[in-house]
């Protein structure tokens, strides 16, 4: 599928449009380079609990399935590609059961996020870990995502968003309104997840990448170049960067 029939075809809470942005990604090799790394953020707590239950939440636009056999593939629409179809705020899982919950640009599509990480606290066994990879706040990524974004970014927003779609609903601010900008009243509200870390990266490969609505600007052979930019600018990733990992565990 091409970008340009992606975004004049399909509205975004249609369950084609997220099978559309799945194709993309995997076409694209710069931005799949991008998710790969992504997932090795991942792939790498798995490998410290090898026996553990592990979970994606909101994987329909992903591949993390092709990198990660055992993981759980799920979303709340009904994709062939996911294994269970389920809301973040209603899990359908046992108290202590999963080792560990993944995210990548979830967290600020949830209606009412409270309600995920008091779910998160209960089917989470002692150890285990959020890890979510999701837009930042920086002096950089609040000028990108206000003015070249369809998706609304605001800091001064509330701990709840409309519900008017899956993924049509959104603040990309929820991670830094929940995490930061709030951290005492999440500690209060949720005592059971310390936040462990969160860091900001990825100031320039997104955006040269064209995401899922744009054409590249690089050629794809241009990723270990631009990953070395990166990384020498990564002193200055509060100020630049465009996503945020952020690690919360289960104490």
């Amino acid at each position: 599928m091409s970008l340009l029939r992606y975004k004049q075809e399909f509205h975004l809470d249609d369950p084609r449009a997220t099978l559309a942005h799945r194709d993309i990604i995997l076409r694209k090799p710069f931005l799949k380079r991008i998710y790969e790394d992504w997932y090795a953020t991942f792939t790498k707590e798995q490998k410290a609990f090898p026996k553990g239950k592990f979970l994606e939440i909101g994987s329909g636009g992903g591949f993390l399935k092709d990198v990660f056999p055992g993981v759980i593939t799920s979303d709340i629409l009904a994709l062939d590609c996911c294994d269970m179809v389920f809301s973040a705020e209603e899990m359908p899982f046992k108290e202590s059961e999963l080792q560990g919950i993944f995210m990548l640009n979830v967290f600020h599509h949830i209606p009412q996020p409270w309600k995920f990480l008091k779910e998160a606290e209960r089917v989470l066994a002692k150890g285990g870990k959020v890890i979510m990879i999701e837009p930042a706040n920086s002096l950089f990524s609040r000028f990108i995502y206000r003015n070249f974004h369809h998706e609304p970014f605001e800091p001064s927003g509330k701990w709840e968003i409309e519900s008017s779609g899956p993924l049509s609903g959104s603040n990309q601010a929820l991670p830094y309104i929940y995490f930061q900008r709030d951290r005492e009243k999440f500690e209060t509200e949720f005592p059971s997840l310390r936040i462990r870390s969160i860091r900001y990266h990825t100031p320039l490969k997104y955006l040269i990448s064209g995401g899922v609505s744009m054409r590249p600007l690089v050629p794809a052979w241009s990723y270990g170049f631009f990953s070395g930019v990166e990384w020498l600018i990564s002193p200055l990733s509060r100020l630049v960067g465009m996503f945020a990992t952020i690690e919360l565990e289960k104490i």
